[in-house]
C-alpha cells in the first residue's frame, strides 16, 4: 500500500513548532508521516505521538516510523487528544486538516470528484458513508448539509434532484452524483471550478463529523499544551479556518471591558500569543502543488493556563 501526501507549508509548519530535542510533540493528523518524520529527526530524548483515524495511514506509519524508538503511533481521532495524552502535557501540537493525497488519489475511497468509485468518503473506513447520506436523508437535511458545509448557492436544487433521482434508483457512485449536481446548476455556475467541489466537501465534512470534532479538539489541544508550548494548525477551507481563527483569537484576547471604561475591571489577560496569522503558500509551492492553494497556517504560543 502506498500512502502519500505532500505536506503543505511544510518548512513553515515545522519551524513554527520551535522543536526542543527533549520535548513531547503530537502530530494529530499524521497521515503519511511527513511532518512526523521531520519532528522525529529533530528529537533526541524527546518523544512524538502520531495520531490518525485512517487505518491505512496507521499501517503505513508503523512501516515508515517503526525504526524510531521514541514514537507512539495511535489509531484515534484528534478530538480524543486528552485521552491519548492521559495527563501528559505537550511542547507542541500539530494538526494538518487536509484530506491526504492518498485518500484523494485512491479511487476506492470515494473522496474525489475526478474518479468514478462507490460513494464513501469515510476517513476511518467505518460508520455512515456518503452513499448512506444521499440515499436516506430528507431534502431539508441534504440542503442544510450542502448549504452550511459546502457554502453551495444551489444547495436546495441539488438536494431536490438527489431525492428525485434516488426514487428511480439508488445513487451508488461519485460520477452518478456528479451528473445530478451538474443537472442542478446553470452553465455559468460551472465555469470557475468543478461543479461538484462544494457538494463533495459538504458530504465529506458531514460523514466525518469534521467541524464538530474540530470544535471540541481546539480547546482540548490548547489545554494539553505546556505553558510555552506551540499549537500549529493548517486549514483548507473557510469554515474550518474561520473556526480556528476565532478560537485562536479568543485564547489571545485580553481585557474585554467596554472602551469607555477608564481602567480594566474584568481582569482578563491573554492565555496565548498569536505567532502566525493565516499564512498562505508562496508562488513556488502553488506551482509545484496546486492542491495547496486554499491552505492557511495559524500558530500560537501558550503563555498561561485558561482561567
Amino acid at each position: 500500500m502506498e500512502f502519500s501526501h505532500i505536506p503543505v507549508l511544510f518548512e513553515e509548519t515545522i519551524e513554527s513548532l520551535d522543536i526542543k530535542p527533549d520535548g513531547l510533540y503530537v502530530d494529530c493528523t499524521a497521515g503519511g508521516g511527513g511532518h512526523s518524520k521531520a519532528i522525529l529527526d529533530r528529537l533526541t530524548s524527546g518523544k512524538l505521538i502520531a495520531i490518525d483515524r485512517d487505518p491505512d495511514a496507521v499501517e503505513i506509519l508503523n512501516e515508515r516510523l517503526g525504526s524510531y524508538k521514541n514514537v507512539e503511533i495511535v489509531h484515534n481521532t484528534f478530538n480524543n487528544i486528552k485521552a491519548v495524552l492521559d495527563g501528559r502535557k505537550a511542547d507542541g501540537i500539530l494538526a494538518d486538516l487536509g484530506v491526504s493525497s492518498f485518500q484523494l488519489d485512491e479511487a476506492s475511497r470515494g473522496f474525489s470528484f475526478h474518479k468514478d468509485a462507490e460513494l464513501d468518503m469515510r476517513m476511518s473506513k467505518t460508520g455512515v458513508s456518503a452513499k448512506d447520506l444521499v440515499n436516506t436523508l430528507s431534502v431539508g437535511e441534504l440542503t442544510r448539509i450542502i448549504r452550511d458545509y459546502g457554502e453551495e448557492k444551489y444547495a436546495n436544487r441539488i438536494a431536490n434532484n438527489i431525492v428525485n433521482s434516488r426514487h428511480m434508483r439508488e445513487i451508488n457512485t461519485t460520477f452518478e452524483l456528479i451528473e445530478i449536481i451538474k443537472a442542478s446548476m446553470p452553465q455559468k455556475a460551472m465555469r470557475d471550478s468543478h461543479p461538484a467541489r462544494r457538494t463533495f466537501q459538504a458530504l465529506r465534512i458531514a460523514v466525518n463529523g469534521e467541524l464538530d470534532q474540530l470544535d471540541t479538539a481546539l480547546d482540548d489541544m490548547f489545554d494539553c499544551l505546556k505553558v510555552g508550548g506551540v499549537l500549529s494548525i493548517i486549514t483548507f477551507h473557510s469554515l474550518e479556518d474561520r473556526m480556528v481563527k476565532q478560537r485562536f483569537n479568543s485564547f489571545a484576547e485580553g481585557c474585554t471591558c467596554p472602551k469607555e471604561f477608564p481602567v480594566c475591571v474584568c481582569g482578563k489577560t491573554p492565555c496565548a500569543k498569536l505567532t502566525i496569522k493565516g499564512k498562505a503558500p508562496g508562488e513556488a509551492e502553488l506551482t509545484s502543488n496546486p492542491r495547496s492553494h486554499s491552505a492557511r497556517l495559524r500558530s500560537l504560543v501558550k503563555i498561561k493556563e485558561k482561567e
